[in-house]
């Protein structure tokens, strides 16, 4: 039997002008999991955050976090979550430990466990040697630590990351997802929107993948793979021309199949024995990315 959730939403809608951003969403974040919202830019991974943030209201549909109906009771919930934004809004002018007194006060944390609690947000960040550093100082790697430093300086029970390594150097995401990995361990609920594969293939117990505003899949991982697509994966070089052909070859084959620059790649490949059609490939391991471009399309938006 599942758990109870952190956040559910059913049926929910966002629209701003003629463009329906989020349309008729059901997510559900079960309590000390992590789940990864994947999808292509305008999926509405961004305004499904913004919902639970009350940033936005819904025109339509219910959202419930922690407990809490949304919009009536956003500021329960609020104090009750930690967020980390996508955009870097840390005050620069401020130490490490000046950033982390802020939100220990907004966050009402009680006066005589304020330092206690800044020094557990520095401990788990790897801060503690930069407390008394100013912002501006910082690499991005440490500033992004730092936004998941200030979202959990009050105990949260759930945490929200919008895009947490975007933009940062392969080894500095490692360290994120290490961090991240560690929190999920201790029983944090965690949503994650990313646009990285592998990232969530790697941190995410369950994973929703959004296409224009809707939820098309929802599963471990694993699952997902098996499910859309198969095992095994025949990627076959070539020209254009080349290409084409072999295209031809999957589609009458009745293979499910997708142009990956150079390349095509045949998705449930097994018993094939490499060659499709005659043409002979590499095969490898089915993976989320051959899920993610499957599900979503693969003309770039």
């Amino acid at each position: 039997m599942p758990g109870p959730s952190a956040l559910s939403l059913r049926g929910v809608r966002k629209a701003f002008g003629a463009v329906q951003a989020v349309d008729g969403l059901d997510l559900e974040v079960p309590e000390g999991t992590c789940v990864g919202l994947l999808g292509p830019n305008g999926a509405g991974k961004s305004t499904t955050m913004r919902l639970l943030t009350a940033q936005s209201i819904a025109d339509d549909g219910t959202i419930d976090v922690l407990g809490h109906a949304l919009p009536g009771e956003s500021k329960q919930a609020r104090a009750a979550m930690g967020v980390v934004p996508q955009q870097d809004n840390l005050d620069t002018t401020l130490t490490v430990r000046d950033n982390l007194r802020v939100f220990v006060r907004l966050y009402r944390v009680p006066r005589d466990q304020r330092a206690a609690a800044i020094d557990r947000a520095l401990q788990i960040a790897t801060l503690t040697e930069r407390a008394d550093t100013k912002v501006d100082a910082l690499s991005g790697g440490m500033r992004r630590r730092l936004l998941i430093a200030r979202a959990l300086v009050h105990r949260p029970r759930l945490l929200l990351l919008d895009e947490p390594t975007v933009g940062l150097d392969p080894q500095v995401r490692q360290e994120l997802w290490a961090l991240i990995d560690r929190l999920r361990s201790e029983g944090v609920s965690i949503l994650m929107s990313t646009h990285y594969i592998e990232e969530a293939e790697r941190l995410a117990d369950t994973v929703t993948v959004m296409a224009a505003g809707k939820a098309v899949a929802t599963g471990p991982p694993k699952d997902l793979i098996l499910e859309h697509a198969g095992r095994t994966v025949l990627e076959v070089y070539g020209p254009p021309d080349h290409l084409a052909v072999v295209e031809e070859a999957a589609r009458v084959a009745g293979h499910d199949h997708r142009r990956t620059g150079t390349s095509v790649a045949v998705l449930r490949a097994e018993g094939l024995g490499g060659s499709i059609g005659g043409h002979d490939g590499h095969e490898r391991v089915a993976n989320l990315e051959d899920v993610f471009v499957m599900l979503t399309g693969q003309e770039v938006a």
